[in-house]
């Protein structure tokens, strides 16, 4: 796997009004906040871009809602913002793809010149698939860092239900199958930029 020197890791909705189960219920991958911190220690010690994406959901009940405590980062990524030698973007949405956020990502990266970028964050089927969906559309080279990813159980039409590990593997599925990105480890992605 072949990093680019200017790569960006594009982090995706790491906010605190995730950990609240009885709005979301169960969640998959517990090692996910893990491996998105190690993402991001291995970005800003080899300078290279981090952008930091928050929902602002207008949904008036919505744990990620503007003013309410869980629209607030994570506090192991907001103590981390602002920390790297390379640069970094914040921006926020209230879409599920980062590219229709503010700022313009699109805009940040090809002014940057970056053509590649890695997606971690949360929820691993919503956010940060139609974020690397709408990447590869747009011809940028993708990677997905599944296990730094997490999503949670989820119904749909007819009573359908999907759980998040499954969830999960869909979108590994039809990312890495409909080409839009690489579906990769955590761990492989900061072996390659060390």
């Amino acid at each position: 796997m072949e990093i680019a020197e200017n790569a960006a890791l594009v982090v995706v909705d790491v906010q605190q009004g995730f950990e609240e189960e009885e709005y979301w219920g169960p969640r998959d991958n517990p090692e996910a906040d893990r491996n998105i911190a190690e993402l991001i220690d291995a970005w800003q010690a080899s300078a290279r871009p981090v952008v930091f994406v928050r929902h602002d959901s207008p949904k008036p009940d919505s744990p990620l809602r503007v003013g309410y405590s869980g629209n607030a980062f994570k506090e192991y990524v907001e103590e981390r913002r602002g920390k790297g030698r390379g640069p970094e973007l914040f921006l926020t949405k209230s879409v599920n793809s980062a590219f229709y956020g503010t700022p313009g990502l699109d805009t940040w990266l090809r002014e940057a010149g970056v053509r590649q970028f890695v997606v971690a964050g949360i929820q691993t089927n919503m956010c940060a698939e139609t974020t690397a969906r709408m990447g590869g559309n747009l011809g940028y080279e993708v990677f997905f860092a599944l296990d730094a990813t997490y999503t949670f159980d989820e119904v749909g039409p007819w009573g359908w239900k999907l759980s998040a590990r499954e969830l999960s593997r869909a979108t590994a599925v039809t990312l890495h199958g409909g080409g839009f990105a690489e579906v990769v480890r955590s761990a492989e992605l900061v072996a390659a930029v060390k």
